[in-house]
Formats: structure tokens, C-alpha cells, sequence
């Protein structure tokens, strides 16, 4: 019998828990498709030993703590449904029936809807899962040889336990609300509104003035300061305070802005006497003026999720994007090996903090040495895979290679670079790329380079030499984006510099960044380079910082075979005349970079993706269900307004009004903040690269258009269909 009154009650009260509904099994979609990801790597043909495991396991944190945000929205939820059911459960009891039965009616109720969202969510689950293998794949940059379908036995079984804990904690809340609430507010709800308490205009006009001149300073000294990322160490403490200062502004600022939010509307409208008295616009701004006063708290935590999951979503999968595209120029050889030679200053730290024991041996470098020879000859191998122990030679695989040998711009056992960017940027009258400001580039300086070696490297990869005489220099910089548009303009204007007493002139109008790699990298390894004459070089007599010996493998050697020879080989302690002037810094294949670069990509976007989505989700939700409990709560408003001759549509147009601007207020401020901020990540990474985010932004729109656009759509219908009911209502007050 109570079964059959609790699936009757379900069916009756459907439109009541299709918000709930449709959460519920959004969340489980989203949480069975996003824990198949080490299914979807294996069939995806990524062959990257640990990955499938590594993502699988970063996601299935990632769940638990989605599953207390959902849980969060359930409860929220759910208050409502209880809200809306009051009077009805308080009739049970006037009937007869006890606590106890109301109690596990409302449980069968509940048992059965979040049986059906389960039910309809793994169903969508599956099918998304299945169109997640081919994303997966094109993140991945790789392709499907034999596709299969799947069901995953652990992903079903993770969203089951989420599903079952958010199923008892909204459960247990509803018991509680069954055993403490007395008869009498139950059968009185439906004509209890909520209190409501109106403020000073004038008062709510000037704390909104007050949140956006918080805002907009907060806005100017992000845009001034930036992030404190690039800050020296000795100025990191007060670049942190400095942004702690700037993020408690604009979030005061937000909230104040919401608070005042209803006064500044009243205001605004009265003085638009013709709008304001034009059909039902003044009962609207009236409604809406004590809504936002209730829920300003809530608009605000709204919109700071907003800007938080917007800047995550586009940011991270732009600056992605970034780094895959440039992976070809940062990556110009097949394998390449990195040796760092000690100056006074990193001999200091490293016979103080890294390897004390071995003092006595370091030496600080006055010359470079031949990697090449120093790999052929004192190279051996931990583990070749074919247990033979044999050494690895260089020479077995090495075709074509080249050493790039890099200076500091100061002579041994000086102080101070004298090629400086920020220099360059005085010359030109031109201001220091944001991501430069603040930080110790100007400490170290440009590298310095022979250009036999530089045109060595170029040759290798099919372009011409470059002619530098004597008293002639070449800028050159990998990364690209702001810092190549500096070299290059600082070139075309024909500004010299002065390296060792000589006076040096531009060789070319155009800073190289094509083949301007000196190593193997992921961001680029090249932060600005002089090339001059190797006759000048010798006589300079300059601080050796590092070599980087560059191989490609010979000419039809299968790469992979390859990558495996050299894959473990490991290099003893490079010894000159009994002394160690360096240590060994990265070895890297091409194959690696690409195959690391694609797994980043691909768990940037997973987690951006996921997140973001969630959020989306989590705060369409909560600004659904508040504009559902309005309108039940305004339901004898809407119908007094029938009864005195205003006709359904324009009722609705004020319901819609209403529900716009709660759906909208807090999204325009979380855009605006997400706007300010991209700005700010753009200029930072734009000395890697320029960083286009159109893409992103297309995918975020579309994340948005398809949660929170929807659940405003639902919201609407749902509320048009209760004002419906409302008006049709026929009772004495």
C-alpha cells in the first residue's frame, strides 16, 4: 500500500522533482563517463605505460569531492520538494498515518527517484563514454584501430557509492525535517511566506557603489601587478600580500554589489517613470527587490564559481593548446642532452645545499667540453632491455648532431650581464613584456653563442647559414610570442650592442625563432640568444652557463627502436683533469616531449572539462531551485494579479524577467572578472606564445548554452506551469 501511494505520489508531483531529477542524473552521467578514461586510453591506442592508471585515479579523487558538491545540491533540492509537499504530508497526519509511515513513504519516494536518475544517468553514461573514446583520441593525438564498446564494472561502481551517499544524507535530512516539524506548520506552510525585509534604498545604492569601486580597483591593480608568479624571491612575499589584498577586494566587492543590487534597481527604474509604470514592470522590480535581498549571499558565492570554473576551463586548455602548437619548434631534434657548468654563484649553492660531500672535487667552469666524446666514451647503461649490460654508444645511433655551447654575457669571474632585455627595451622606448616585469630575467641576461655552431644547427635542419661578421650579432629566441616581437623590432630599428668593449651591429632585420632551440623542451629552452663571430667569442673569454649536444638519429633508423637503445642509458660524473666543472642536466627524445606534451593536454582538458561542468551544473541548480521556491512562494501574488484583469502573458513576462536577471546578474559578473583575469593569463603566457583562446571559448559557450542555459529553460516552464496552477486555484482567503 505505501508503495503504491509513493509511486503514485511520484508520478502526481513529477514536475516538482524534475529539477531534482535532472541533476541527479546529469551528475551521474558525468560521473560514470569521466571514470572510463583508462578504458578509453587503452582502446585510444595510447600505449604510455601508467597513464590510463594515473588519470583514472586523478579523476577518481576528483569524483569524491564532486560527489559533496552534488550531494550539496540534492539536499538543496530536495528542500524544496519538502517545501512544496508540506501541507500534503501534514494532511497524511491529520488522516491518521504516523510519523513513522509518512516518514517511509517519503523514503520509498525518494528510493524511487534516485533509482530512475541512476538508471537514466548510467544509460546516458554509457552512451557518452563511447563518444569520449574518439575526444580522447584526437587529445592524444592518436587514432582508433579497433573500436569496441564497453561498460566499466569500477566506474559503475564508483558512481553507485556516490550515488548511495548522497541517497542517505538526503534521506536522513528529510527524516529530520518529518520528526521535528509540528502539524501546525505543516498544514500552514503553503500560506506562510518567507519574511522579508526591506532595506534603505539610498543605503543598498551606496553599498552597490561601494562593490564596484572595489571591484574596479581590484580590476586596475590585477591589470598593474598581475600575478605574483614572475616575482623575484626577494619580492615574493610582498607580490603575494599585494594579490591577497587585490583578491579580498573583489570578492567584498562582489558581494556588496549583490546586496545593494535591489535598492540600485528600484532607484534606477523609478526614474524611467515611462518604463517603470508600464505594464507589470513595477510589481517585477518590487519582486525582484526582495528576492535579491534574501539571496545575495548566494549570488555572490554564485558568480565567484562562475568566474572560477569560466577562467579554469578556457585557461587551462588554452595554455595547452599553446604548448602543443609550439612542441616542433621547442623540439628540434630526435634526442638531445643537456650539461650545466657551475658559475661562482650556483658553485656556492651546490657545495652548500646539493651535494656537499663532493666540494672538493666541483670547480668552477672557465671552458666547455665535448659531450659527444664524453657520451661515446663514458656513457653506460643501467638496464638495456636485453640484460646483456653492454654499454650504450652514441655513435650506434647518432647521425647527424651538433653541440650549442651557451655563455653568460660577462667574462669569468665577472658580475653583471651587459645584454640585458630590459636595456633593450629603454633603446626602444618600448615597455618590458608583462610576464618580464618583476622577475630576475635581467639577473642572468641573454646567452651567448659562436655562430658556427648556430649555423651548424640550422644546416641540420634545412636552412640556409646565416652570414655574422665580426662586428655583427643575431638575436634569437624559441619561445616566440612577446619576447621574439621584442628581439626582432630591437633588429629591425638597427640598435647595436656592446658585448666585451665591442660595439656590435645586427646582422639580419628579424630576430629566428624557427631554429633558434638549443635543447629539447616542453615551453622552449631559448629565452634570447646573441650569436656572434666565433673569432669575437674566443677573445671575450665569457662564463660558460651550458652545452646542449643535439642528435638526430641516422638516416632510416626506426625511431622507436631507437628511443628504446638510449632510453635508460645513465652518465657518469664528467671529470676534466680529476675535477667536475658541471652536472648533467636533461635528457630528452623528441618521442618523449610529444608523448608527455599530449598527456598534459589530455589531462588539462579532462580535469577542465569536469570540473568546469560540474560547477556549471552545481550553480545552475541552486538559482533553479531558489526561482522555483519564489514562485511557489509569490503563487497568491501571481493570482491575485488574475483576478484584477492581467491577462497569462504578461504574468509570464514577469516571471521571465525575474528569473533573467538571477540568472544573468551573477553570470555577467563572473564573465566580467573571468575577463579580466584571461587578460591578464594572456599577457603572462604570451612570452611563450600567443595564446588564442577562441576555441576554448566556443567549447565553455557551449558547456554553458547546453547546463546553465537549459536549466534556465526548465526553470521557466516549470514556474509558468505553477502560476498556471495558481491562478487556477479557487479557494477563500
Amino acid at each position: 500500500m505505501l508503495c503504491k501511494l509513493a509511486w503514485g505520489n511520484v508520478r502526481r508531483a513529477g514536475r516538482d522533482y524534475l529539477v531534482y531529477l535532472l541533476t541527479l542524473t546529469l551528475g551521474v552521467t558525468v560521473f560514470y563517463a569521466f571514470n572510463t578514461v583508462s578504458i578509453q586510453v587503452d582502446i585510444a591506442g595510447i600505449e604510455e605505460e601508467g597513464l590510463s592508471e594515473l588519470m583514472g585515479t586523478m579523476l577518481g579523487y576528483l569524483t569524491y569531492f564532486l560527489a559533496g558538491v552534488m550531494a550539496f545540491l540534492m539536499v538543496y533540492a530536495n528542500n524544496f520538494i519538502m517545501k512544496r509537499r508540506k501541507k500534503e504530508f501534514g494532511l497524511y497526519q491529520v488522516l491518521g498515518m504516523g510519523r513513522g509511515r509518512v516518514a517511509t513513504i517519503m523514503a520509498l519516494e525518494t528510493v524511487i527517484v534516485s533509482v530512475g536518475a541512476f538508471v537514466a544517468g548510467i544509460v546516458l553514461g554509457v552512451g557518452l563514454s563511447q563518444l569520449m573514446t574518439f575526444f580522447t583520441a584526437s587529445l592524444f593525438k592518436t587514432q582508433i584501430a579497433n573500436f569496441r564498446f564497453f561498460f566499466s564494472v569500477h566506474a559503475f561502481n564508483l558512481t553507485l557509492a556516490c550515488m548511495l551517499m548522497m541517497f542517505v544524507l538526503t534521506l536522513l535530512l528529510n527524516l529530520r525535517a518529518v520528526r521535528r516539524t509540528k502539524l501546525i506548520e505543516l498544514m500552514g506552510a503553503e500560506r506562510r511566506n518567507e519574511s522579508i525585509k526591506t532595506r534603505n534604498p539610498w543605503i543598498a545604492i551606496a553599498i552597490f557603489a561601494v562593490g564596484v569601486v572595489l571591484v574596479g580597483v581590484a580590476y586596475y591593480r590585477l591589470l598593474r601587478d598581475g600575478f605574483p608568479l614572475t616575482a623575484t624571491d626577494s619580492n615574493l612575499q610582498e607580490a603575494m600580500n599585494q594579490f591577497g589584498i587585490t583578491t579580498v577586494m573583489v570578492t567584498v566587492g562582489t558581494f556588496a554589489l549583490f546586496w545593494g543590487l535591489s535598492g540600485m534597481l528600484i532607484k534606477l527604474l523609478q526614474s524611467l517613470r515611462s518604463v517603470y509604470w508600464r505594464g507589470l514592470n513595477m510589481f517585477t522590480v518590487r519582486q525582484l527587490a526582495a528576492k535579491v535581498n534574501t539571496v545575495c549571499f548566494s549570488m555572490g558565492v554564485i558568480a565567484m564559481i562562475l568566474f572560477l570554473a569560466i577562467t579554469s576551463v578556457t585557461c587551462g586548455m588554452s595554455i595547452a593548446n599553446v604548448m602543443n602548437e609550439n612542441l616542433e619548434r621547442y623540439n628540434p631534434v630526435d634526442v638531445s642532452q643537456t650539461y650545466v657548468y657551475y658559475t661562482p654563484d650556483r658553485l656556492d649553492y651546490y657545495k652548500e645545499y646539493v651535494n656537499p660531500s663532493e666540494a672538493d672535487r666541483m670547480v668552477l667552469a672557465d671552458t666547455t667540453v665535448d659531450l659527444y666524446a664524453a657520451w661515446h666514451g663514458e656513457c653506460k647503461s643501467a638496464d638495456n632491455n636485453d640484460e646483456t649490460g653492454k654499454k650504450v654508444n652514441i655513435a650506434d645511433v647518432a647521425g647527424e648532431h651538433v653541440q650549442i655551447d651557451s655563455y653568460l654575457s660577462y667574462p669569468l669571474g665577472g658580475s653583471g650581464p651587459s645584454v640585458v632585455a630590459g636595456e633593450m627595451c629603454k633603446t626602444m622606448g618600448e615597455k618590458l613584456p608583462k610576464a618580464l616585469e618583476g622577475s630576475n630575467a635581467d639577473d642572468m641576461g641573454l646567452f651567448v653563442t659562436p655562430a658556427s655552431q648556430y649555423n651548424k644547427l640550422r644546416q641540420m635542419m634545412g636552412e640556409d647559414p646565416v652570414s655574422i661578421g665580426r662586428d655583427q650579432y643575431v638575436l634569437t629566441c624559441d619561445m616566440g610570442g612577446e619576447l621574439g616581437d621584442l628581439y626582432t623590432k630591437y633588429m629591425a630599428g638597427g640598435h647595436t650592442l656592446t658585448l666585451g668593449g665591442h660595439t656590435l651591429k645586427p646582422a639580419t632585420d628579424k630576430s629566428d625563432e624557427d631554429t633558434a632551440a638549443i635543447a629539447n623542451s616542453a615551453m622552449g629552452s631559448n629565452p634570447g640568444t646573441v650569436v656572434v663571430a666565433d673569432e669575437l667569442l674566443s677573445q671575450l673569454n665569457l662564463q660558460p652557463y651550458s652545452s646542449s649536444l643535439l642528435v638526430n638519429y641516422k638516416q632510416g633508423m626506426d625511431v622507436t627502436k631507437a628511443d628504446e637503445s638510449i632510453k635508460y642509458t645513465l652518465l657518469d660524473n664528467l671529470l676534466v683533469d680529476g675535477k667536475e666543472p658541471g652536472s648533467w642536466g636533461v635528457f630528452i627524445t623528441r618521442s618523449e616531449m610529444y608523448t608527455q606534451a599530449a598527456q598534459m593536454n589530455g589531462m588539462i582538458s579532462y580535469l577542465a572539462i569536469y570540473i568546469g561542468f560540474v560547477l556549471v551544473v552545481a550553480c545552475a541548480a541552486i538559482l533553479s531551485i531558489q526561482q522555483l521556491s519564489n514562485v511557489a512562494d509569490g503563487s497568491r501574488s501571481y493570482r491575485v494579479l488574475a483576478q484584477i484583469g492581467c491577462d497569462d502573458r504578461q504574468i509570464r513576462h514577469s516571471v521571465m524577467a525575474q528569473q533573467a536577471v538571477f540568472f544573468l546578474f551573477p553570470l555577467a559578473v563572473g564573465l566580467a572578472h573571468s575577463f579580466v583575469a584571461l587578460k591578464v593569463i594572456i599577457e603572462l603566457v604570451s612570452i611563450f606564445g600567443n595564446m588564442s583562446i577562441g576555441g576554448t571559448v566556443g567549447l565553455t559557450c557551449a558547456i554553458f548554452l547546453a547546463a546553465y542555459g537549459g536549466y534556465f529553460l526548465v526553470t521557466y516552464l516549470m514556474s509558468a506551469g505553477m502560476v498556471q496552477a495558481a491562478i487556477a486555484t479557487r479557494y477563500s482567503e
